[in-house]
Formats: structure tokens, C-alpha cells, sequence
């Protein structure tokens, strides 16, 4: 009568135990294919979708702020080598048109890169959008886990593991 009931608590237990192991690994293994997907759709954001007001105060200071302090300092560099270049050259008595062409292209790239580091950043931010969004979809299929024919050959290995 004893071993009846001991039996019967014993059975109780196994599948208490074995409910709540496969209960935990099915809810985790929803979450993180959940969680998968959400992190997907927020790192394949643009700046503008994830924070406008912010993204509008940053344009605003490198418009008003960054760009004069950049063109000062461009026009301090290209002036002083302008004056090394005509010095160097004994104060232009060997002047070659080359150096002025080479002078000009120079000013022009620093120029071009200056008054468009805005629109260079934010095609950095749209090339790795487009990276992103064109890998979330296969990150999100290749790496859903699929646990439901797995808690199947568990739920028998648990029961053979508790049996004494």
C-alpha cells in the first residue's frame, strides 16, 4: 500500500520536474526568437526613425557649429601651405603650373568633403541600414529555434533520468 503511494508521489514529482524544464525551455527559446526580431528592427533604423528631435538638433549643430570651425581651420591649412608651397620655390622664381593645379585640386577635395560630411555620414547610416535590413531576414529565419520536436526526445531522456 505504501510503495502505491510512494509510487504515485514519485510519478507526481517526475512530471512536476519534466513539465516545468520543458515549460522554461520553450518559454526561453520563444523569447529569444522573439527578442531576434525586435533587435533586427532597431538596429535596421535610421537615425530620423529613431529619435527625429534629436536627429534635427545634431544637423542643426553640425550646420551652425562644426561647419564654420571646419572651414576656418581648412582655410588656415590651405593658406599655410600656400605660403610653404610659393617659399619653397624660391619665393616664385621657379614656378612651375603643376604645383597650382595640384594647389587647387587639393582645396577643392578639402572643400567638397567639408561642405558634404553631413550627406557622406548619413549614406554611411543608409548603407548600413540596407546591410541590416537585407540580413534580418535571414537572421531571423536561421537562427528561429525550433524546440518543439527537441522537448519531445527530452521530455522521454528526463523521465529515464528520473527513474531510480
Amino acid at each position: 500500500m505504501f510503495s502505491q503511494i510512494f509510487d504515485a508521489i514519485e510519478e507526481w514529482m517526475r512530471e512536476l520536474l519534466t513539465g516545468m524544464i520543458t515549460s522554461n525551455l520553450d518559454t526561453m527559446f520563444t523569447d529569444v526568437n522573439q527578442k531576434t526580431g525586435e533587435i533586427a528592427t532597431q538596429v535596421g533604423q535610421t537615425p530620423q526613425g529613431w529619435n527625429g528631435s534629436i536627429f534635427s538638433m545634431i544637423r542643426n549643430l553640425s550646420d551652425s557649429v562644426i561647419m564654420p570651425i571646419a572651414g576656418i581651420i581648412i582655410t588656415l591649412v590651405l593658406c599655410y601651405e600656400l605660403i610653404s608651397m610659393l617659399t619653397e620655390r624660391n619665393n616664385m622664381h621657379d614656378i612651375d603650373t603643376w604645383m597650382f593645379f595640384k594647389y587647387f585640386v587639393k582645396m577643392w577635395i578639402a572643400v567638397y568633403l567639408v561642405s558634404n560630411t553631413f550627406t557622406i555620414t548619413m549614406a554611411v547610416f543608409d548603407v548600413g541600414q540596407h546591410v541590416v535590413n537585407s540580413a534580418a531576414g535571414v537572421i531571423t529565419g536561421s537562427t528561429a529555434i525550433d524546440i518543439s520536436s527537441a522537448l519531445t526526445d527530452l521530455s522521454t531522456t528526463l523521465e529515464s533520468y528520473f527513474k531510480l
